[in-house]
């Protein structure tokens, strides 16, 4: 199976927030999703959205995204794609989707000349953490993401 691998457009909300969802759902944290169709959309149709997406269809069927961002290396001098979510619908799984979608964005990051690839993975999300792995991928371990929101980003605003 070779799917097609397209970027996707400010009418592709509703299909982008559905896989929002699915993965939100496979990772337990359905409660933590509060994008909508309608704000995904008005980011995207925004002179320089936020995020690009691609979108992995099979048959004319969408089974699978990446959402991504530019990040910026100041050791590099470079800047560099933060992936901040690849999701393949289930019964789609280990047919090369993620593998298609992952490449591209190798592609995109080799062919604008950005200089590194970065994402975060769940501790207990084993079966990414293999995935990623057997693309040449490793953990940063001497790195750990750290956090601001919610109230205690509204109370650094403040104080």
């Amino acid at each position: 199976m070779t799917p097609t691998i397209r970027f996707a457009t400010a009418a592709d909300a509703e299909l982008i927030v559905r896989f929002i969802r699915g993965l939100a759902e496979y990772e337990h944290a359905t409660d933590s999703v509060a994008a909508t169709p309608q704000l995904i959309r008005a980011q995207l149709e925004q002179p320089q959205p936020p995020f690009e997406c691609l979108i992995a269809e099979c048959g004319g069927e969408a089974v699978g995204f990446a959402l991504f961002f530019s990040n910026y290396s100041t050791w590099r001098g470079r800047a560099g794609l933060y992936l901040d979510d690849l999701f393949v619908l289930e019964r789609y799984r280990r047919h090369g989707v993620g593998k298609a979608l992952f490449r591209r964005l190798a592609q995109l990051a080799m062919e604008r000349g950005w200089t590194r690839m970065e994402w975060s993975v769940r501790d207990r999300n084993r079966l990414a953490q293999g995935f990623y792995r057997k693309r040449g991928a490793g953990p940063k371990d001497e790195w750990t993401v750290w956090r601001l929101d919610g109230e205690a980003l509204a109370k650094t605003a403040r104080d």
